[in-house]
């Protein structure tokens, strides 16, 4: 008996005497991808495709397959399928439904691949046509609020999240997207919260839905009222709005994930010992945060994964073992953020924690920009026990985690800074994440001038780090200076010291920090005297090239 085998929408006989069969739906999307109107010879063409299973696959690929010019050609047709997978949604028919979430989706990335370089207008009137976008986008989006407040499926609230967070990016600068104006107008804010609020809900959708909010709150936030905005600004629901359940796991698969690629590089019976003891230290129970004044919130017991994929067993948390973990034990979602950024910016080298990193870092920034976030960052009556993770150095021991002091948050940021500029003085120098980091600490420092805050922190490891961050930039001046002009970052770290020098009164916590200041500035005066110096010969360098040019 003949075999059959489906690819690439084709129905291939292993008998060689027949031609090989196409799927109906794939004969289907080629007569939408013709001239002439599919419905002319089918009045029913419209409510058979979509009891047929969707092609994916075939589909993106006719679509990817055409130019601009002949897609064009077959608009009409675009648009009419376009809007007929909208009137599927309202189908009660799930199949109908589930395969007009999914041709959308094809519709709108097949699209966009072919308008990455012109407008957000652009893709409307290949979808939609502009005639019609407003009615059609208003029928779109109330069908998908409709199918995300609804009792129903969970997978097709998934294609919904799918679908909503596909339209929302369909070009690479959300503001230019010109499509989720119609986003604006007709809002999907309550079914997002919904879905936040449900512990249902958020367990397999909370991730798709915080991506989604995330993004929508960020169009044309400078430009215009963003309704996501105001709506989110009046919500006084803190377990709705705060991701901390899922950004928990996360994390704490992460501090997992790291301390296991830590094992890895011990070895030896010392080695095995020293990990045995951490292991039962471990398991003690010890309070992570020490909260003056404000009560603490719980921690929630609901373990969340990103939408589609499945938690390993070993990675599971039970309501039980929540209390024994330090690491998870964090009711500031700021320290979760804090230990998260430690880890990833440690290894810089590779290029997705490159990246993170300078997320990390770019968060940091508006953080220490913002003034209420400072006041926070800067209160005495709030103290945080925050335990970093540090990279593993051959010249200093680990510190002990049951030792560190409730300290303000702002004490663990500048912690976090020295760490970084201490561990990344390397040959792959990320000159800009050394920016950004020095910029932190000059945005915090400026605060604390302002409002005259004199915390009590350990200023000379700061102090030390700079410098040996200059002596690093002098040292390996040639290597540098092929990649980067490392003068900016000197520049930046000497206005700190000037700064420290002009105005440490106002924000230094004792006189005898002013001393320690000095002490470390004269101890190590070799290293300004040595930039100075090599800033005055390029300057003379510079000069001789600038004669002999005007000589020839």
């Amino acid at each position: 008996m003949a075999q059959t085998e489906k690819k690439g929408g084709l129905l291939r006989k292993s008998s060689a005497s027949k031609k090989p069969l196409k799927e109906k739906v794939v004969l289907m999307y080629d007569e939408i991808f013709t001239t002439e109107d599919p419905s002319k010879c089918n009045p029913r063409f419209w409510e058979e495709l979509f009891l047929m299973k969707v092609n994916l696959e075939y589909l993106e690929g006719k679509l990817e397959a055409l130019d601009g010019e002949e897609l064009m050609k077959i608009k009409d047709n675009i648009n009419c399928l376009f809007q007929h997978c909208i009137q599927a949604l309202g189908e009660e028919h799930p199949i109908r439904v589930v395969n007009a979430l999914q041709t959308l989706c094809a519709l709108i990335r097949g699209v966009h691949q072919k308008n990455k370089s012109t407008s957000g207008f652009d893709i409307i009137n290949m979808l939609v046509g502009f005639d019609k976008a407003e009615l059609c986008m208003k029928n779109l989006m109330e069908s998908l609020d409709s199918l995300l407040c609804a009792e129903g499926s969970e997978s097709l609230k998934s294609l919904c999240l799918k679908l909503l967070l596909c339209l929302v990016t369909v070009t690479d600068n959300i503001s230019q997207n010109t499509i989720l104006e119609y986003v604006m107008i007709n809002s999907i804010f309550e079914a997002i919260l919904q879905i936040l609020s449900s512990p249902l809900s958020r367990r397999e959708h909370g991730y798709d839905a915080v991506v989604l909010l995330a993004l929508l709150v960020n169009y044309r936030k400078y430009e215009s009222v963003n309704p996501y905005i105001v709506k989110l600004s009046i919500v006084d629901d803190e377990p709705t709005l705060n991701p901390h359940c899922f950004v928990c796991l996360f994390v704490f698969r992460l501090f997992r994930q790291y301390k296991d690629k830590e094992e890895e590089h011990q070895s030896g019976f010392f080695s095995a010992i020293t990990n045995m003891v951490m292991s039962l230290k471990e398991h003690e129970y010890h309070p992570e945060m020490g909260l003056m004044t404000a009560p603490t919130s719980p921690v929630p017991t609901t373990p969340v994964t990103p939408l589609g994929t499945t938690p390993p067993s070993s990675d599971v948390i039970s309501s039980a073992e929540l209390p024994l973990d330090a690491d998870v034990q964090t009711s500031n979602l700021l320290i979760t953020f804090l230990k998260y950024s430690s880890i990833v910016m440690q290894d810089t080298k590779d290029e997705h924690r490159l990246h993170s990193g300078k997320l990390c870092l770019i968060i940091l920034t508006c953080i220490a920009e913002d003034q209420y976030a400072n006041a926070f960052l800067h209160d005495d009556n709030m103290n945080f026990r925050v335990n970093l993770h540090r990279m593993p150095m051959r010249h200093r021991k680990k510190a002990a985690d049951k030792n560190l002091p409730c300290r303000p948050l702002v004490c663990a940021v500048l912690d976090l800074m020295v760490e970084f500029i201490v561990t990344h003085m390397m040959k792959e120098f990320p000159m800009d994440l050394y920016v950004r980091c020095i910029q932190i600490v000059h945005k915090l420092l400026c605060y604390q001038k302002k409002c005259r805050v004199r915390l009590h922190y350990t200023w000379r490891e700061l102090w030390s780090a700079l410098i040996n961050l200059l002596k690093f930039l002098m040292s390996n001046e040639t290597v540098l200076l092929a990649k980067h002009n490392i003068f900016i970052l000197a520049l930046m770290v000497v206005n700190l010291f000037n700064m420290f020098i002009t105005y440490g009164d106002t924000f230094l916590p004792t006189p005898s920090s002013y001393d320690e200041l000095y002490y470390e500035i004269i101890r190590m005066h070799q290293n300004f005297d040595n930039l100075y110096s090599m800033g005055d010969s390029l300057r003379e360098m510079g000069k001789r090239c600038l004669r002999k040019q005007y000589i020839f």
